[in-house]
């Protein structure tokens, strides 16, 4: 794990909030949908397990009404946010791909870039 890729700052997302990013490696883009609630910070790939698409229609906006599950916009598979996990939809059981991030000096690192698998198409 030698690679890490510079996602943001940490002020970048918000408390209680998830923000889309792109890093870019090996001459990919990777979207990364990152995550923070009480201090912690997770990420997962921007992929449905469904069908691969984002999961947003726009821009930063990945909770369902409740803002309580990340939703995906295309066929509204619901994801807990602690753990990526579908509990809704057409991929119940299945699980957002988690990204291995690092939180140093307010700068938010993604580590092991290239462990992500290479979906996520863009719509």
């Amino acid at each position: 794990m030698n690679d890490s890729l510079k996602v943001c700052a940490l002020e970048d997302v918000p408390e209680r909030g998830a923000r889309g990013f792109e890093v870019f490696w090996d001459g990919r883009a990777i979207p990364l949908i990152v995550l923070r609630e009480n201090g912690q910070i997770r990420a997962y790939l921007n992929s449905c397990p469904h069908t691969g698409v984002r999961l947003e229609w726009r821009a930063d906006d990945f909770f369902d009404a409740e803002g309580q599950h990340l939703q995906c916009t295309t066929h509204d598979a619901r994801f807990r946010p602690e753990d990526g996990h579908c509990v809704a939809g057409p991929c119940r059981g299945q699980a957002l791909v988690a990204a291995l991030l690092e939180e140093r000096d307010g700068q938010i690192n993604l580590l092991d870039p290239q462990s992500l698998p290479r979906s996520a198409r863009r719509r």
